[in-house]
């Protein structure tokens, strides 16, 4: 957390991940300043790199992804050229929304979403135990979501932020 953010910056950060459609007006007035110093702030904090972006918040299953699926894999070596082919080979691959390399037994973490356990059975099958230089996949299978906006951050009062 940057130490030089005070109320209004925390304020103005919780609004925009709320709506990030407001307008500068709505967004001024809420924080109680004028629109130019507002936007100024907004500016600020985008140059920070504390905003990476403005999104809409989709919903999988109105899309057609009913089902969502985390998928461990280990891979045969570790080493620069087979871990560049296995994540160029996976962000390549729409239904993967959320990919990680990880410690643990495992090497990376992928966050899967597929039409239904079907559609997931034949994505496994003929795109994910294909990938470049797997050793083992391993799927967990969301049953329920409680809590699944993967762009929602939680943003601390001033008074505890570190300094």
């Amino acid at each position: 957390m940057h130490n030089d953010l005070d109320d209004i910056d925390l304020r103005i950060l919780r609004i925009l991940q709320a709506d990030a459609r407001i307008t500068s007006s709505d967004l001024a007035q809420q924080v109680h300043l004028s629109q130019s110093p507002c936007w100024k702030r907004v500016k600020r904090l985008e140059k920070m790199g504390l905003v990476s972006g403005y999104h809409a918040g989709l919903n999988r299953r109105a899309l057609g992804w009913g089902m969502m699926a985390f998928v461990m894999v280990e891979i045969e070596k570790q080493d620069d050229s087979s871990s560049s082919a296995f994540i160029q080979a996976v962000q390549a691959m729409e239904e993967v929304v959320m990919f990680h390399g990880i410690a643990g037994p495992q090497d990376f973490m992928l966050v899967v979403v597929a039409r239904d356990l079907d559609d997931y059975g034949q994505l496994l099958q003929r795109q994910l135990h294909r990938l470049p230089g797997v050793r083992r996949v391993s799927s967990f299978l969301s049953l329920e979501e409680f809590k699944g906006q993967l762009h929602h951050m939680p943003i601390p009062a001033a008074a505890a932020a570190p300094h």
